[in-house]
């Protein structure tokens, strides 16, 4: 457990939870304590004291932690050493929170550990609970004396901080009543993912890219949250809260300040949330008629199969939700940062639960090239460059430009030149706490919001709150696993805009040709997909046509029709067909027409072929798929050639 220089370990400390029989403390915390132990980073003098109703003992709060973290560590092996260790300084005492006499048991209780460890006084004091509880929290700990003696005194208080303008005014003023802005530490577990920590990194270590980080060369921002889970049995917890409140006014705001802060005079904690507050009072506040022209809410309703049956529930129907309810699952809004650096520059944000993809995702689109050089060129439109952080699933960075197609002629495809964390570095995955609990006993509170922070913050999003309130929804309008509304995608297109559409490994791997395809392999496929927009009713293949292309459907609904017109199957977002196209020059054997609107990505043979051929190991691969599941005799060299080329 000895630190291997690089860092100093954490600062000694008591570390108090409040809720610590809750879920919070099984998932994340503790996991996160025992990758600061692995790592050499919690200090020697340490000890955990947990506060809960539930009615256990110290030993059996250590047996369920021990229970718990087989379960929960994100480590690629267990150390049992290490966690024996750990929890040999976890202790227990049950406590309600408004109960006086139970607040001086717990400081009695932290004056033992104090003296046993060797603490010095430092007391870490983690609400690992519900909001309402906060105030009530601070009035107790500070009645029962744990203000006063030796060392530092710190409080963690968990999101969401308020539900709303008002509540988040009077939790600042109940929490403040009887501590000091400089002792609390408002967690917000994204901003210890060490990709979202880049971004201050990036931004400010290289000196390429700051000079264009302005309106002048920066056309638009998009910030993408997008999970394709539901709200995983937490209806009753959701439905009070919602994707603004849930993810957009506190993870996607705090990114977005990082990301456009003006640089900050140093790293102190104190200029960087200075800077940040400061971009957040820029962020312009809305009328009414301007989040309804800005923004855009949604709600999923069921998946439904081919015969029109239900296959998986829409929110209306989890369990916990009211059956009318009008909480919003997707949000997608268009904001603008009132100051000299950003202005013009829209600034985009899109989340929403039951997608047909995961990820999260900062795209930063720079102005295109001048067209005028091309004219005689049978290029007729250049792409942007963009500048890509993927925070999550997959972690790094990523840059897309324009590059010549070998060949006589002059043609233009996107490469990309690509950080990936997972590949430079060798860290365990850690939870996003370690950061956060390390932090705090250094006194860093970079990492952490401010109440002015988070005052900012509410102050952008409650005229969409009061909207919403007033305006009745017509929910559900989208199905899971989609991509959300098509109020979302006429949005930005009526700034003569897209959504710049990521499209991962995980999704490519559906198609049975890419499974076994490793990242390179695959991201120079991805790089390689075609964007196409067809209208409702347009043919995207016919039967009988020779194919060329294989397309995935990323929104909108398309056919497969009979001679007769009859419809036989329906694809929707996610959907792929037309891939024999890639493995053989053959005629379609069906014809499948847009039902709605559609954007899709075509990869064509040509394309295909050639990333192939610089990846020869996937051919045999290919080969097997193409016989196993199209039953297709193919061979290599036909494989690897272009015949049919047009």
């Amino acid at each position: 457990m000895d630190s291997d220089g690089a860092n100093p370990a954490s600062q000694p400390c008591v570390l108090l939870i409040f809720g610590a029989s809750g879920d919070l403390t099984k998932r994340l915390l503790v996991p996160a304590l025992y990758n600061l132990a692995c790592d050499g980073l919690l200090s020697e003098n340490f000890a955990l004291l947990g506060a809960a109703m539930d009615p256990l003992t110290t030993e059996s709060f250590r047996q369920r932690m021990s229970e718990d973290i087989k379960r929960f560590h994100t480590r690629q092996a267990f150390d049992q050493a290490v966690w024996d260790k750990l929890v040999s300084r976890f202790h227990y005492t049950r406590a309600g929170f408004d109960d006086a006499g139970a607040f001086q048991k717990l400081k009695a209780e932290v004056a033992t550990l104090d003296r046993e460890h060797q603490i010095g006084g430092n007391v870490l004091f983690y609400f690992a609970t519900a909001p309402r509880f906060f105030g009530l929290l601070c009035e107790q700990l500070d009645k029962a004396g744990f203000k006063d003696g030796p060392g530092w005194k710190r409080i963690i208080v968990e999101k969401p901080f308020g539900t709303d303008l008002a509540s988040a005014l009077q939790l600042n003023i109940d929490v403040l009543a009887h501590w000091h802005e400089d002792q609390i530490y408002r967690v917000d577990h994204y901003l210890g993912k060490e990709t979202v920590q880049n971004l201050l990194a990036f931004r400010f270590s290289n000196g390429m890219f700051e000079p264009l980080w302005n309106k002048h060369f920066i056309d638009n921002i998009q910030f993408n949250v997008a999970e394709a889970v539901d709200v995983e049995g937490r209806g009753g917890y959701y439905d009070s809260s919602g994707v603004l409140r849930d993810m957009m006014q506190n993870h996607m705001f705090q990114m977005l300040a990082y990301l456009c802060m003006e640089v900050p005079g140093s790293l102190d904690s104190h200029a960087i949330r200075n800077e940040k507050a400061k971009l957040l009072e820029a962020v312009r506040v809305y009328t009414p008629s301007e989040v309804a022209r800005h923004v855009v809410r949604g709600q999923y309703g069921p998946q439904l199969g081919d015969k029109g049956e239900i296959v998986k529930p829409g929110y209306r129907q989890e369990k916990d939700v009211a059956p009318g309810s009008n909480t919003e699952t997707f949000a997608a809004a268009r904001f603008h940062i009132d100051n000299w650096r950003w202005e013009g520059v829209p600034i985009y944000l899109r989340s929403g639960k039951a997608l047909w993809k995961r990820g999260t995702e900062i795209i930063v689109e720079f102005k295109k090239a001048p067209q005028v050089l091309f004219r005689a060129t049978p290029i007729r439109e250049l792409g942007p460059n963009r500048l890509i952080f993927h925070i999550q699933p997959y972690q790094g960075i990523e840059i897309q430009f324009q590059a010549k197609i070998p060949g006589p002629t002059l043609r233009l495809q996107p490469v990309n030149m690509r950080f990936g964390y997972g590949d430079a570095f060798k860290a365990s995955r850690y939870t996003g706490y370690e950061v956060m609990i390390y932090s705090c006993s250094h006194g860093d509170a970079t990492l952490f919001s401010r109440g002015d922070l988070v005052e900012a913050a509410w102050r952008v999003a409650q005229p969409l709150l009061d909207h919403w309130k007033a305006t009745p929804a017509e929910f559900p309008n989208y199905a899971r696993g989609s991509w959300g509304p098509t109020a979302a995608s006429d949005l930005i297109e009526r700034d003569g805009r897209r959504w710049f559409e990521l499209l991962t490994e995980d999704v490519l791997k559906k198609v049975a040709i890419f499974k076994d395809g490793d990242p390179l392999f695959l991201s120079q496929v991805i790089l390689a997909l075609r964007p196409e927009v067809v209208k409702a009713g347009h043919t995207i293949i016919r039967k009988g046509a020779m194919g060329r292309e294989m397309y995935i459907l990323v929104r909108g609904e398309a056919e497969v029709v009979d001679e007769a017109g009859d419809v036989l199957k329906t694809f929707k977002d996610g959907d792929f067909f037309g891939e024999i196209a890639l493995l053989m020059h053959t005629p379609r054997t069906a014809t499948v027409r847009a039902k709605t609107g559609c954007d899709l990505v075509a990869l064509d043979k040509t394309s295909f072929t050639r990333i192939l051929r610089d990846h020869p190991q996937f051919a045999d691969s290919v080969l097997k798929i193409a016989k196993d599941r199209y039953d297709l005799n193919i061979e290599s060299e036909a494989l690897l050639s272009d015949a049919g080329r047009r």
